[in-house]
């Protein structure tokens, strides 16, 4: 089969590479389409190598058809449709997945929709829920309002009855993103993002939850105007990897600040996980309160002009893949 290696000067290579060996409690999935995240530009840089035991090549999130099922396997058969979260293997045309990381393709949703799932939609559930504590009526603060996981991240959070506020770098995206929900969106190219969030608590309507890929100089100086006992979980640091905390609010409030990571998670909590959004966000997908936010489908030997749009920050939404 093919897949995509990353050459010594970090180039992009659909090339072949051994077949996948499956093991009796996996199944043997013939992708159509994969979805890209920033974690696979890291990877590509080197600064994000996938898990011991997977493949070495990028790709978190997959759709596909079961081709064949290990022989523990009991729950799926051959010819159902799924999407699957993966440690890594998702650019290349076969993958080897164990049973629990699969679910199915939600009722409705073509491949490529159901390729841009599975990470976004568990990181969001996790961090905004299980990592947040985020209930109906609480305000959540997701910024970086115009990438492909606030996308499914500030639709999810409504949907379960939360308030939500996000930034943006223009208000040309401001415009671009209003689809998704967003009760506040600020500009943080003229607006000082710890002011208004200054604003809310004075209103009443602090923040409860901020799900924080960017981090900084923002994270310290927003802190201090959560509600009291918030969860400020830092997903990322694409702003820096340094901010100055006002201890006084962390203690007087009761804040807790978490750092969070899908990828180092065990393999049994992992599959809790893609158990709980089956469970309690599928039917609101099916039922269309949140749907997939693409915002364009490329063929996968295009992965590095994709990375390329990332990077500059031109998609607002996920970038999916075909393969087959």
């Amino acid at each position: 089969m093919k897949a995509m290696l990353v050459d010594e000067n970090k180039n992009l290579v659909w090339t072949d590479v051994p077949d996948p060996v499956m093991g009796p409690e996996e199944v043997l999935v013939k992708i159509h389409a994969a979805a890209l995240n920033r974690a696979d530009v890291l990877q590509r840089e080197g600064k994000y190598p996938s898990p011991p035991g997977c493949p070495p090549w990028m790709g978190l999130e997959v759709a596909g058809i079961i081709e064949a099922v290990g022989e523990s396997v009991t729950n799926w058969k051959i010819g159902d449709r799924v999407c699957a979260l993966l440690g890594g293997g998702g650019y290349a045309e076969y993958v080897t997945v164990k049973c629990d990381m699969l679910m199915p393709v939600p009722k409705g949703l073509s491949l490529e929709e159901a390729a841009s799932l599975p990470e976004a939609y568990a990181t969001s559930y996790l961090n905004l829920f299980v990592e947040g504590h985020l209930e109906a009526g609480q305000t959540a603060f997701i910024p970086a309002g115009a990438s492909g996981l606030a996308s499914v991240a500030i639709p999810m959070a409504k949907a379960f009855g939360a308030r939500v506020i996000t930034s943006v770098l223009s208000d040309e995206i401001a415009e671009k993103i209003k689809h998704l929900g967003a009760d506040v969106i600020i500009n943080s190219k003229t607006t000082d993002v710890a002011s208004v969030l200054a604003e809310e608590e004075k209103n009443g309507t602090p923040v409860s939850v901020s799900m924080d890929c960017l981090s900084g100089a923002t994270l310290g100086k927003s802190l201090p105007y959560m509600a009291r006992g918030g969860y400020w979980v830092v997903i990322s640091t694409l702003d820096g990897i340094e901010t100055n905390v006002q201890l006084r609010p962390l203690l007087t409030k009761g804040l807790h600040l978490v750092g969070s990571m899908l990828r180092n998670r065990t393999p049994a909590f992992k599959a809790w996980l893609l158990s709980e959004l089956v469970e309690k966000v599928w039917p609101k997908v099916e039922s269309g309160e949140m749907k997939p936010s693409i915002y364009k489908i490329m063929p996968i030997t295009q992965a590095a002009e994709a990375h390329d749009m990332m990077v500059r920050g031109e998609h607002n939404g996920k970038i999916v893949f075909t393969v087959n």
